[in-house]
């Protein structure tokens, strides 16, 4: 029989909803029931596309005498991590305190107050390598709860009294300058892998935010080190085989620091963050293979997260069934060499086990490889390649797919409209832009409400319950901000505007200019969550920083830009000592320190050739941070379109920065070297 999770949106909890657990969704009448029972409060959150989250639901909420403990002694409350990310930060918080790390499945023990006290991740259902089993976890804080609960409660205040005392230091609400970002670039070049790309060791992640600012830094500087690293990480991931070689697209991570394996859950934010970072590669290079990993990406999302009402999907599972009914890590994924000769025949099967690093003995479990490029002499014959290419794609389709965490998160969605939506202007695919439109009307249509209040997710058409946090708002703004410039349809600027008015009235502390993940208005949990730093994605604090430029820059707007720059103080702290951990808040820097450069094209309308030539070129501009807006003269499309007339009746463009134009130009060469000085 369903429990109570039966009628949640989220594929993650639905995934439990047959569980034995007798499990309640995030709830004050879960607390009630807590109090109501005198019994403590088991929060087990994780999200869909969690390997070692499946590992655990199998092992022990779908057994029946675990559920049988856990129902009689507890009320088990299940939160999925995408929904409420809130939730999932401020206990993340408490377990890295206690336990000096994290990650999920999370595993914490609360009074019926909320207040953790003992904490944990994945437990095993038999001691194993010093952990002990969840059922002795369970009878072991049952027991403390039953004989020692002053002690527990005890416990549980001082942990939430030091949360309340955590304060981020803040750093002076001013804008980093030019030394603080010189330092970053300099203590990035320490962590920099020289022989991998990348930074640090394994497991390494996709550093998408830092690659932004590496590529700004270098374009406002002309640091060749700074260009370096980013375009030697991004090759050597895109040779890796955390790169989908045959499909396009990401893994969340590499397990080695040679970008080989992967953890193969592929997410849209990282899907998202990386096609931009290669379509802006491509923009400041003009490589080749960076074009083409940001069109096979965005043309994976596409193909793979795209959903029925036109908003994209969370993620993919790593997992899938391997053919024999058994769900296995990378099934989806790998290859031998027999699967190679039984698809492609024997001549073409050797090619590509070349070509792609496949070997007798694997790359990565029982003799399976994960396709790879690898560096090697020789030339290989093109047409052949991609004729492989496309037997072993239509091949591996044929395999069972691994699960779609099908739910659209808004912060999520606005990535990948701004990653769409720039690609698809790069390279004259308005397919690609059409997609990003689809998405953007999806969020106005069903997550914004009519005063411009976000809904975090929405499923098969219905909106979630979930109140969007700042990085809804920033990401969401992020995106109409990018659709806005590559369209010249004002309306989404105006939405921008909508969405970054919530973000200075409900989630700004008005005197420092300090960000919360939280609005003030939002549920009130043990502590107010306020984290600066990028993760997987942009901190909602950068990601709003970034949106409230761009926004000022387009109108004008001094309480956007004096939001903006006194968010940026939180980067000038931060920055020069972990700037691996604030890539996004130092690309915003650098556009503020840039200007950021406003552009204004005006012509006819963007069928004619002349205000389509200047328009692209403006699009491909590389200074830091620069926006744009196209229109007819006269147009009240953009503020920066107002008393720009055309010069001697040809379309022009007019670049202002700091208060100061340049005169207009009809000439696309000038505008170019405008642009890139």
């Amino acid at each position: 029989m369903p429990n109570r999770l039966a009628h949640e949106t989220s594929p993650y909890l639905l995934q439990h909803a047959d569980n034995p657990v007798d499990w309640w969704p995030w709830s004050a009448e879960a607390f009630e029931e807590a109090r109501k029972r005198n019994v403590p409060v088991l929060l087990s959150i994780g999200y869909s596309s969690c390997h070692w989250c499946h590992v655990m639901a199998h092992e022990s909420f779908e057994d029946q005498q675990t559920a049988e403990y856990l129902n009689a002694h507890y009320v088990s409350v299940k939160v999925d991590r995408e929904e409420r990310p809130d939730v999932d930060a401020v206990y993340m918080e408490a377990v890295q305190a206690a336990t000096g790390q994290g990650g999920w499945p999370m595993t914490v023990f609360l009074t019926p107050d909320a207040e953790p006290f003992y904490f944990g991740t994945y437990f095993p259902p038999a001691p194993r390598q010093g952990m002990p089993s969840f059922r002795q976890v369970l009878q072991g804080v049952h027991q403390a709860w039953e004989e020692r609960r002053d002690e527990v409660t005890e416990v549980a205040g001082k942990i939430v009294r030091d949360l309340a005392g955590r304060e981020i230091s803040y750093g002076d609400a001013q804008t980093p300058g030019e030394q603080e970002l010189a330092q970053a670039l300099l203590a990035l070049t320490r962590e920099y892998d020289p022989q991998r790309g990348g930074f640090g060791g394994a497991p390494k992640f996709p550093p998408s935010m830092v690659l932004e600012f590496l590529l700004r830094h270098h374009a406002r500087t002309g640091a060749e080190g700074a260009l370096q690293m980013a375009q030697d990480t991004c090759e050597r991931m895109a040779r890796g085989g955390i790169y989908d070689q045959i499909g396009g697209g990401f893994a969340r991570y590499s397990v080695d620091r040679d970008w080989i394996v992967p953890h193969f859950e592929k997410m849209l934010y990282d899907n998202a963050l990386l096609c931009r970072v290669y379509a802006h590669l491509w923009r400041a290079t003009g490589s080749e293979p960076a074009r083409r990993v940001a069109l096979e990406t965005a043309d994976f999302m596409v193909r793979e997260l795209r959903t029925a009402e036109g908003g994209f999907a969370s993620a993919l599972d790593a997992d899938s069934d391997d053919g024999t009914g058994k769900h296995v890590e990378g099934a989806y994924y790998v290859w031998t060499p027999a699967q190679l000769r039984e698809v492609l025949g024997e001549q073409d099967a050797e090619l590509a086990a070349r070509y792609f690093g496949v070997t007798e003995e694997g790359t990565f479990e029982h003799g399976r490889s994960v396709l790879q490029l690898p560096q090697q002499d020789g030339l290989f014959d093109a047409d052949r390649i991609a004729s492989i290419r496309e037997r072993l794609l239509a091949a591996r389709s044929g395999r069972p797919a691994p699960g779609r965490d099908d739910k659209v998160v808004a912060a999520w969605n606005g990535l990948a409209i701004a990653a769409l939506a720039e690609t698809g202007a790069y390279f004259d695919r308005p397919d690609l832009v059409e997609a990003a439109l689809a998405a953007a009307d999806l969020l106005v249509r069903l997550h914004l409400d009519e005063q411009a209040r976000l809904t975090r997710t929405s499923k098969d058409g219905h909106a979630g319950a979930n109140a969007g946090v700042l990085e809804d708002y920033a990401d969401v703004a992020e995106g109409f901000l990018a659709l806005a410039s590559v369209t010249g349809e004002g309306v989404w600027l105006e939405f921008a505007g909508f969405l970054l008015d919530h973000v200075l009235a409900r989630f700004t502390d008005e005197e420092s200019g300090a960000l919360f993940d939280t609005a003030a208005d939002a549920e009130r949990l043990i502590r107010r969550p306020q984290d600066p730093t990028d993760n997987a994605a942009p901190s909602g604090w950068t990601a709003a920083a970034g949106a409230l430029l761009s926004y000022a820059a387009h109108t004008g707007s001094q309480p956007h830009r004096t939001a903006a720059e006194k968010a940026l103080g939180v980067v000038k702290a931060l920055g020069p000592r972990v700037p691996r951990f604030i890539g996004w808040g130092l690309a915003a820097a650098e556009a503020a320190l840039d200007g950021p450069r406003e552009v204004a094209v005006v012509g006819p309308s963007l069928e004619h050739e002349g205000t389509r030539t200047l328009h692209r070129t403006a699009l491909l501009g590389t200074a830091p941070g620069a926006v744009v807006a196209v229109g007819a003269p006269g147009s009240d499309e953009f503020p920066l379109l107002a008393d720009r007339p055309l010069v001697g009746g040809e379309p022009a463009a007019y670049v202002c920065r700091n208060f100061t134009c340049d005169a207009p130009t009809t000439e696309a060469d000038r505008l170019r070297a405008t642009l890139s000085d």
